[in-house]
This record gives structure tokens, C-alpha cells and sequence, in this order.
């Protein structure tokens, strides 16, 4: 389970930042200008190996806190287990964003899902089983997300609404 915020600039990588042309004309159809602080939107899902959730777009300049968070759980997480997991046992797994890891969510999880590998809520009470650092540990981070961006965001869009469109598509 995780977000992740795309733009509607087309994807950019910075080992693609380097043209090789004969002649400066050459040049001018492949760059691709970015602007600072382009539109976004804040994408939510969550996968396991019977399938995965909808996507969940994030009201803009929502912050993702605790609350907004376990809200999200409610009302999008546990009623698609319920639905695909039915009386069988799963474990719920996240990375230590703060929302993530606050005391209040961290016992909400604790009350609500069969079982959790929890993640230190303070770096002076080492109680998490989930290491610290590990972005690779979670599939979404190391590569849902990059997979949906390629395809998504292979030209810039013109607005979220377009965005938002080619991710569901994607």
C-alpha cells in the first residue's frame, strides 16, 4: 500500500539529458522543457497477490496525515479485502511514511487487520519489524509505480484531468 504523486510533465530521466546532433535544428523537436511546480495529482493503491485495489486519486493538496490516512483505509483498503481475501488471513505491510507510522495508526492497524508488520513510530523506540530505508521491500515503490509513469507519462498532458485518464488506462 502506498502513493505516489505524478505530474503532467512527460516523464523525465536524467540519463536521457544528453542530445548527440549534427546540427542544432536537430535538437529542437526532442527536448522536453519542464516547469517548476507543474500540476499533480496524488495517486493511492494498494496490491497483493490476488489482484489490486482501484486507484484512489487524492484530493489535490490533500497532506496525507494520519488521519486522512486511516480515512483512506476505511474507506477504500478494508472493504476490498473484505471482497477478496473473505475469512482467509493476509498481512498488511507499508513503509515508514509518517502518516505510516504514527502511534494512532499504527494501533488502528493493530485493531483492524489480521495481522501487521509495524514499522518504528520513533527512532528511539526500534519496535518495527519493517527495516528502515527499504523502499526495494515494498513492490509498488520499486516498481508499480515507475511501470504506470512510463506508460502514463510518455508525453506531457495538458491538465490532471488528462493525467488522470491515462494512468487508469495505463
Amino acid at each position: 500500500m502506498n502513493e505516489k504523486l505524478f505530474d503532467i510533465q512527460q516523464t523525465f530521466n536524467p540519463q536521457n539529458d544528453r542530445i548527440w546532433a549534427e546540427e542544432a535544428p536537430d535538437t529542437e523537436e526532442r527536448v522536453v522543457e519542464r516547469v517548476q511546480k507543474a500540476e499533480s495529482v496524488m495517486v493511492w493503491a494498494a496490491i497483493s497477490a490476488r489482484g489490486k485495489t482501484p486507484l484512489v486519486f487524492v484530493v489535490q493538496k490533500t497532506k496525507i496525515d494520519r488521519y486522512v490516512y486511516m480515512d483512506m483505509l476505511n474507506n477504500h483498503l478494508f472493504p476490498w479485502t473484505e471482497t477478496i481475501f473473505e475469512e482467509d488471513p493476509w498481512t498488511f505491510q507499508q513503509d515508514e511514511c509518517p502518516a505510516h507510522k504514527a502511534y494512532e495508526t499504527q494501533n488502528f492497524l493493530r485493531q483492524n487487520c489480521p495481522d501487521v508488520i509495524t514499522v518504528n513510530p520513533h527512532w528511539r523506540n526500534p519496535i518495527g519489524e519493517w527495516p528502515p530505508n527499504s523502499p526495494d521491500l515494498n513492490p509498488l515503490d520499486y516498481a508499480v509505480w515507475s511501470i504506470l509513469g512510463e506508460k502514463a507519462c510518455q508525453k506531457p498532458h495538458p491538465n490532471v484531468e488528462s493525467l488522470k485518464k491515462a494512468i487508469k488506462k495505463a
